[in-house]
C-alpha cells in the first residue's frame, strides 16, 4: 500500500500517537501533519458535539490538502462539573493547548472535593474523511471511545500530554502521565478509537 494520510493536528504527541496506533493496521502509508500545510486555516470547532468537531475538521483538512484526513476531537469531562470541560478541553483556561494553565483551572474548581466525587471519563471522537475528486469522496467514518477514571489532586508524571497528569484511569494505580507510551495506547479513548477506525481506513485505502 502506498498513500498518504493527514492528521488534523500541530500537536506532535497526538501526531506521535496516531502514527503508532496506525502502524499497528496500515503499513506503508505516509503520515502527515499540520506543519505540512504551514498555510492551512485554523478551524473554527464550532461543533456542539466531539463528532461534530472531529468531521469539521477532517472536512476541512482534506478539502484544503487534496487528501484524505483524519481528525479527532477529545476531551475530558468531570462529573461534580456537570460534564466540564468537555468539548472545550483544550481552552479551558481561555488560551488553546496551555495544558499547565488548564489543568491549574480544573484542580482549583475541585479543590477540597473529595475523591469519590472526583470521577470523570475523557472521550475521543475520531473521522476520516476523503477529499473531492477522490474515488472515495463522500465516504465519511466515525468512531467515538471513552476511558472512565477520576481527577487527582496532583499532578503526577509527565509523559502523555493535555490533562494525562492528573487523570487516573478506573482500575489502575498511575496516571496517564505515568503510563508509558504503548501502556497508554492500550486503554486510551484515543487508542481505543484509533484502532477501531485503523481497519476500516485500511480496508478503503487499499
Amino acid at each position: 500500500m502506498s498513500a498518504s494520510i493527514v492528521l488534523a493536528t500541530r500537536n506532535q504527541g497526538k501526531i506521535k500517537e496516531f502514527e503508532r496506533l496506525l502502524a499497528e493496521h496500515i503499513q506503508g502509508v505516509r503520515v502527515l501533519g499540520l506543519a505540512d500545510f504551514p498555510e492551512m486555516p485554523d478551524v473554527e470547532e464550532t461543533g456542539s458535539t466531539f463528532i461534530e468537531n472531529s468531521l469539521l475538521k477532517a472536512r476541512e483538512v482534506s478539502a484544503f490538502a487534496g487528501l484524505p484526513a483524519l481528525a479527532d476531537d477529545s476531551g475530558l469531562s468531570v462529573d461534580y462539573l456537570d460534564g466540564a470541560p468537555g468539548i472545550y478541553s483544550a481552552r479551558y483556561s481561555g488560551v488553546h493547548g496551555d495544558d499547565q494553565a488548564n489543568i491549574k483551572k480544573l484542580l482549583a474548581e475541585l479543590d477540597g472535593i473529595p475523591a469519590e466525587k472526583r470521577s470523570a471519563h475523557f472521550t475521543c471522537s475520531v473521522a476520516c474523511v476523503f477529499p473531492p475528486g477522490d474515488r472515495l469522496h463522500g465516504e465519511e467514518l466515525i468512531e467515538e471511545a471513552y476511558l472512565q477514571g477520576s481527577i487527582v489532586a496532583f499532578p503526577r508524571g509527565s509523559a502523555g500530554f493535555g490533562y494525562d497528569p492528573i487523570f487516573l484511569p478506573a482500575g489502575f494505580e498511575l496516571t496517564l502521565g505515568e503510563f508509558g507510551p504503548g501502556e497508554k495506547d492500550a486503554i486510551s479513548h484515543r487508542g481505543k478509537a484509533m484502532r477501531a477506525i485503523a481497519p476500516q481506513i485500511s480496508v478503503l485505502l487499499a
